[in-house]
């Protein structure tokens, strides 16, 4: 029906006389029908020229939100965000109290040994339980500066495309990743200087006298990997005081003292 409407209309007009009635045939015929003689018809042995709209880029689909962010932008905003949130984090934490008056990081009794912490101050020796846990998280303090060149190297080593999935990702992500790439490397850097400073500070003499008494007041025959313990409690602190302070530099206008964090975070603020 189409093509014999159009055929019609150029045997009897002119060229501009055609285009003139085009136009209104091709409007009637949608008014009427529905149909947009616009559109390009398939036809057998050609290929529709009409294509289903795709993002150019899927592995890219929220690019959009990054404005004119370039890739080195967006590296060196999330690279600053981390160093501060690690050089923050552990200033924080190894200074006397980091962790022991840090009710978020605190270190506690090990649950293996909450009995002991029970019976002990059933028995009169509450203090004794409370210095251990205290000198639990001194070691802790004094441990904790070993994380930094640790960091370091794993955030010098972020790639462009872990930098644009990192700042698309979740409030903390960075510190997911940053995590990925140092859990080993900090545990194996940390247990001998955990070692160090629970002798240091005097925790591994007071725990054994501690678990000394529970034993033979009650007969048994406990024992804890307190090195093993404290490290991995130090590792865990670190890493939630840098995902606080990602979270507060996506989530706060104000956290973001650089320029290049307000440009880099402030792409996110309108997703």
């Amino acid at each position: 029906m189409r093509k014999s409407i159009l055929l019609a209309a150029g045997l009897l007009f002119s060229v501009s006389t055609q285009a003139q009635l085009l136009d209104i045939i091709k409007s009637t015929v949608k008014d009427k029908t529905g149909v947009d003689l616009n559109t390009p018809v398939k036809t057998k042995g050609t290929t529709s020229t009409t294509t289903t709209s795709t993002p150019s880029n899927t592995s890219n689909s929220s690019s959009a939100n990054l404005g004119n962010l370039t890739s080195t932008q967006i590296s060196s905003g999330l690279k600053e965000a981390l160093n501060i949130g690690v050089t923050d984090g552990v200033k924080k934490l190894a200074v006397t109290d980091g962790f022991f008056k840090n009710e978020a990081v605190k270190i506690l009794m090990p649950e293996k040994l909450r009995k002991v912490d029970a019976t002990l101050r059933s028995i009169g020796m509450g203090s004794l339980a409370d210095e251990g846990v205290k000198l639990l998280n001194r070691a802790a303090e004094d441990a904790v500066t070993e994380a930094a060149p640790i960091f370091t190297n794993a955030i010098t080593s972020m790639t462009i495309t872990d930098a644009k999935n990192i700042l698309l990702g979740s409030n903390n992500a960075a510190t997911n990743y940053l995590q990925s790439k140092t859990q080993s490397q900090l545990f194996t850097a940390f247990q001998p200087k955990v070692k160090a400073s629970l002798g240091k500070v005097g925790a591994d003499t007071l725990w054994k006298n501690l678990i000394s008494k529970y034993n033979t007041f009650t007969g048994q025959a406990v024992t804890t990997d307190l090195n093993e313990y404290v490290t991995t409690e130090t590792i865990n602190g670190v890493f939630k005081m840098v995902a606080d302070k990602e979270s507060g530099i996506r989530n706060t206008p104000a956290m973001r003292t650089t320029s290049v964090l307000q440009k880099v975070f402030g792409a996110q603020d309108n997703k």
